[in-house]
């Protein structure tokens, strides 16, 4: 089995500094990512703190960094670490797809949001309880919303919500804000948003969706209550409780604080001799981009030097200890239609389908006179002049009936991807894929055509005993979570022939929104019953899809 020099558990700011400063010392590097490369800060709409980038964003910011660490020869993988061992000189890791070593571990775990903890919390997210104004702004256009929290994200979402919401208050449980000054004070001055301070929200109501919320101002005890109006049928509460240490598998293993976070010297070493941890998951009194870029670079450079000084030790003795079981390391891939393919995106495309083992055929099946299937026409002919790795077809409804007859639902019009034998693969999009599912759209095609992301054969195999299941993924081409949700369920198809995966633009499906009830995004609705809210692992998807 492969050992690497260094294994960095977290793809957010911190772990993808460490990969980048080790990738550039020539070391062997994998990155191992629970859910997309970025972490929390792709939900940021503006970086305006970052040196040197004014105006940037997350997803921007993330993409650049992602790109400078492969290009030093770092590898990242998607799996959610289950337990480790750091008590030999090779330490060792289990995913649920797969076992890693390495000499060194840089822990960049970061911080994971926390639920509010009033009642109805569980019960209605997805359905009126939501975490990302961005994915989510968009279902409560023109009716009231609660921000609930104190802190920067609270704050921030709640200006950026009072472009949806008929009105937008702000429900913090503290006597002020604790966001930076200069923007609690914005918040404070903006008409548009009403502040209740020192106010919790104990519980939220409803039947399908909310119907009714109560609140309690902790400094006189008084309790009201808030009624959804006839007209408006539902409202919004958008929870933003501060976030938690990502750190419980290492317990046992390494030094962790009362706080759940793990202690470190300057040089970022833990308790135990060659591992360590940067960014949010230390304890630290500021918590920024830029502070856990530095932990990053201070983490790869030390470790850098145990790793040679761990190497001239053992020679050419570098084996891990034997275990029961045992899977092979594995790496995996990340993460209008005016213009859509400019020169940088044409390369982009060259280099992702540059690789595929066999030739895909992209079908659409378009119906006269709509709308939605002229977007969709304009994009593959888009698409089609951009690569010659594919091919492109097009059939009107009734003309490919045993094609369209495979479509789940028959939902139309539909862009299909078919194998080199020009069978179906499964994998069906209802929207044209454009914004951030058009990575998805890319990947979907590899994975079809072969060798697709790469998976530990443990994991093909918990695939490949699934049972027959029909997947949709609800989604919005402006949501950032979505994509995650969507190559996972695509790789799943293209493994597994029983599964279909459709991609659904819930804008364009309103009756499948309101039979689910669905007012968060990414959905995951199983078998066209079971609705599954939020960003997954792809361990996670097929937990539930084999429970």
């Amino acid at each position: 089995m492969k050992v690497y020099d260094m294994l960095i558990i977290g793809g957010g700011p911190a772990g993808l500094c460490a990969a980048i400063y080790a990738g550039r010392a020539k070391l062997n590097v994998l990155v191992i990512e629970f859910s997309r490369l970025g972490g929390n800060i792709m939900l940021a709409k503006e970086i305006g703190n970052y040196p040197g980038v004014p105006d940037g964003n997350g997803p921007d910011l993330t993409k650049v960094m992602v790109e400078q660490a492969k290009s030093f020869g770092a590898e990242m993988i998607t799996d959610d670490i289950m337990s480790v061992d750091f008590s030999d000189d090779v330490k060792y890791l289990r995913g649920n797809f797969g076992e890693y070593y390495g000499l060194s571990v840089i822990v960049a775990t970061g911080m994971r949001r926390n639920k509010a903890g009033f009642a109805g919390e569980a019960d209605f997210s997805g359905r009126g309880v939501a975490y990302c104004g961005t994915c989510d702004g968009g279902f409560f256009a023109g009716k009231d919303i609660f921000v609930v929290g104190s802190g920067l994200a609270a704050a921030e979402e709640a200006i950026y919500l009072t472009r949806y919401g008929k009105t937008v208050t702000a429900i913090v449980g503290e006597e002020n804000y604790t966001c930076p000054a200069e923007l609690a004070d914005k918040i404070k001055q903006n008409p548009k948003i009403k502040t209740h301070f020192n106010t919790d929200i104990i519980h939220v109501k409803g039947d399908d969706v909310l119907k009714e919320a109560r609140f309690k101002n902790k400094e006189t005890g008084e309790e009201w209550d808030y009624h959804v109006s006839d007209d408006d049928h539902t409202f919004g509460v958008f929870v933003f409780g501060g976030q938690q240490s990502v750190s419980q598998v290492f317990s046992g293993q390494i030094a962790i604080d009362p706080q759940g976070r793990i202690p470190t010297d300057e040089e970022m070493q833990t308790d135990k001799t060659g591992v360590y941890a940067a960014g949010d998951v230390r304890p630290k009194r500021l918590r920024q981009l830029v502070t856990a870029m530095s932990d990053g670079a201070i983490a790869a450079t030390h470790a850098e030097k145990y790793i040679s000084e761990l190497k001239e030790r053992l020679g050419d003795d570098i084996k891990p200890k034997e275990r029961a079981s045992e899977h092979h390391v594995a790496q995996d891939a990340d993460g209008g239609t005016e213009n859509l393919f400019d020169a940088d995106m044409v390369e982009e495309i060259k280099q992702m389908l540059g690789g595929c083992e066999t030739r895909v055929t992209v079908a659409a099946i378009l119906k006269d006179g709509c709308e939605e299937s002229a977007k969709k026409r304009e994009f593959l002919e888009q698409f089609a002049k951009a690569t010659d790795k594919v091919d492109v077809k097009f059939y009107k409804s009734g003309e490919n009936t045993a094609l369209e007859g495979q479509i789940p639902d028959g939902i139309l019009p539909a862009i299909v991807l078919l194998d080199e034998n020009g069978n179906s693969s499964g994998i069906y999009y209802h929207g044209v894929p454009g914004g951030h599912e058009f990575p998805s759209f890319i990947l979907g095609i590899y994975n079809v055509a072969g060798p697709g992301q790469k998976i530990s054969e443990g994991g093909k195999a918990q695939i490949k005993a699934l049972k027959p299941q029909k997947l949709q993924v609800a989604i919005s081409l402006s949501c950032e979570m979505c994509p995650e949700v969507v190559q996972h369920c695509q790789r799943i198809a293209a493994i597994n022939p029983d599964i279909t995966t459709q991609m659904l633009n819930l804008r364009l499906y309103p009756d499948i929104q309101k039979q689910h009830s669905i007012m968060s995004l990414p959905a995951l609705i199983v078998d066209g019953e079971k609705v599954i809210f939020g960003k997954k692992s792809i361990g996670e998807i097929v937990e539930i899809l084999g429970s």
